[in-house]
């Protein structure tokens, strides 16, 4: 059967558009309807991926599709917690180093509330909700369409940046954590999209050591999420917190050279003996 030809391109041409058609509106909108079209645009990735794989009539896609979101055998849960963990030593070095600047110790508590609201939606729902929805659109389609014809470590490049791109409107959304963090410093708003981008290997990371698994992703996802509004972590030590994040990325590529650079899943991504080959 010939390999689907994966549409990187039109995926993410319909997921801007559509997101940021929404997210603009939610800027002009009053406060009801701004989270009426915020909300929508969360659901646009995953819909977006959804809708290219059941009209792709491709039945290879579609399994693959099937078996990331259901298929709990490939997961293994202490890659999961591995990375969980990392990212918790990952903001206890960063609050440590902090401490060197003037930075208050009180970052080692719990915040006990969150840093952003929108539309008066509980705010540790939209976190799940960010990270089930996300999920969907970015490991349901996204990664894989541009890995198709690189390695992990040159789509890990392209993806951070793009996620990152795609985050743009939500400094202009009243209540969403972009526009609050811009308002403090616009150096903190630059800083949380830059750390975008590191994290989009950690992601690759858990996506392909987990064998492809969305399901995983969405349990990092949410944690990553999580731990950043649960630990009273200020916005000067997020900064610093970027370059840490950086540091452990490279580390992680460094240990995986293997998983981050071989190209034997290129043209080959719905292959099953290429499936068995990333869990590594």
């Amino acid at each position: 059967m010939k390999e689907y030809k994966y549409r990187p391109f039109t995926f993410f041409a319909l997921t801007f558009a559509f997101t940021w058609g929404f997210w603009i509106a939610a800027i002009f909108a009053g406060e009801e309807l701004s989270l009426t079209f915020a909300s929508l645009g969360l659901f646009v990735p995953a819909t977006v991926a959804f809708t290219m794989v059941m009209t792709s009539k491709s039945r290879a896609l579609k399994d693959d599709y099937k078996r990331k979101f259901f298929g709990l055998a490939s997961i293994k849960p202490l890659n999961i917690l591995l990375s969980v963990v990392l990212f918790f030593i990952i903001i206890l070095v960063s609050i440590l180093i902090s401490l060197l600047f003037g930075q208050s110790t009180d970052q080692f508590s719990i915040s006990g509330g969150f840093s952003f609201s929108v539309g008066g939606m509980p705010t540790l729902f939209l976190i799940i909700l960010t990270a089930l929805l996300e999920e969907l659109g970015w490991r349901g389609y996204a990664e894989d369409a541009i890995a198709s014809g690189c390695t992990w470590f040159k789509e890990s490049v392209i993806f951070g940046i793009v996620w990152a791109l795609w985050h743009f409107p939500l400094l202009f959304i009243p209540g969403m954590y972009p526009y609050n963090i811009l308002h403090m410093n616009p150096l903190f708003a630059l800083n949380f999209f830059i750390s975008v981008m590191p994290l989009g290997f950690l992601f690759t990371w858990v996506y392909v050591k987990s064998g492809r698994s969305i399901f995983a992703c969405m349990i990092f996802h949410f944690f990553v999420n999580f731990l950043q509004e649960q630990i009273a972590i200020t916005q000067f030590t997020k900064c610093i917190e970027t370059f840490v994040l950086i540091a452990a990325t490279i580390i992680v590529v460094l240990t995986n050279k293997d998983l981050f650079f071989e190209k034997r899943h290129i043209g080959n991504i719905l292959s099953e003996d290429k499936q068995v080959s990333h869990l590594y």
